[in-house]
């Protein structure tokens, strides 16, 4: 499944990352850092496309979420994933520049909530934690 630019195409379900994010220069860059790093990302720019793509079998070991996006934000794709017994459990972290990112990941039960400009150490420590490389 490629992005708006081609980028981003995942070739194993077990490293799979899903980046969830408006901006597609974001999206881009955070699929084209975690292939560099050895993972399988995947993006897609509203909660309703990312809801689509896991219901049709995509399989993620974590889910980088945007907050605020047109069509289904993120605080949307969180009721609809949580209700979800297939996608409940898949891990997320939210990201966000306009609101507090720690408390609504707290509030989301998100697995972490980040900033932007996002810290890219903090990003790879969390999604090392959640998912292996690429062998």
């Amino acid at each position: 499944m490629p992005s708006a630019h081609g980028h981003c195409l995942a070739n194993d379900h077990a490293h799979r990352i899903l980046v969830v994010d408006d901006n597609g220069n974001t999206r881009d860059s955070l699929c084209l850092l975690l292939q560099s790093e050895d993972y399988d990302a995947d993006g897609v720019e509203n909660g309703r496309e990312a809801l689509r793509v896991l219901r049709d079998g995509y399989e993620a070991c974590l889910i980088l979420l945007d907050l605020m996006m047109p069509v289904m934000d993120g605080w949307a794709f969180r009721v609809e994933q949580r209700q979800d017994p297939s996608l409940r459990d898949i891990p997320v972290v939210v990201l966000s520049a306009a609101v507090n990112p720690a408390q609504e990941a707290a509030r989301l039960g998100a697995i972490a909530g980040l900033g932007k400009p996002l810290d890219i150490a903090r990003v790879l420590d969390l999604v090392a934690q959640y998912c292996p490389k690429r062998s």
